[in-house]
């Protein structure tokens, strides 16, 4: 129980309620996957909305996993990023940009130190 099990083991947890389930869910890493079995919606919506997870199912199991639209991922210690159909394009691509100023012409207003004549010229081109 101290470690995210990969394999064919349900570790049970006993608990007293629903607030303590939350509580110890927040208390311990984040979970790759949550399944909640509820028909109460109030509960769901408190459920969802206070604990961090990867990705779940309510009232199911796995089908998340199995749908190839739905991105599938961790957080935290569970993973960084999702795969799935456009999800896994943008996991495994690095965007970054580039900014390429010319040579040929640097104008000196850019640089310190700024009059009032500066500031004003650099505000209207910047405006």
């Amino acid at each position: 129980m101290k470690e995210e099990i990969f394999g064919p083991i349900l570790p049970v947890v006993s608990v007293n309620d629903m607030e303590e389930a939350l509580k110890y869910i927040r208390e311990h890493d984040k979970p790759l996957a949550l399944y909640l079995f509820s028909t109460d919606r109030a509960f769901e919506k408190k459920v969802l909305s206070s604990v961090s997870f990867g990705g779940g199912c309510i009232n199911d199991t796995i089908v998340h996993l199995a749908t190839e639209e739905m991105p599938f991922g961790g957080v935290g210690e569970s993973g960084m990023g999702s795969y799935h159909g456009k999800a896994s394009f943008d996991t495994f691509t690095h965007y970054r940009s580039i900014l390429k100023k010319s040579v040929l012409i640097d104008l000196p207003m850019r640089y310190h130190p700024y009059n009032k004549k500066r500031k004003n010229l650099i505000k209207r081109f910047m405006g």
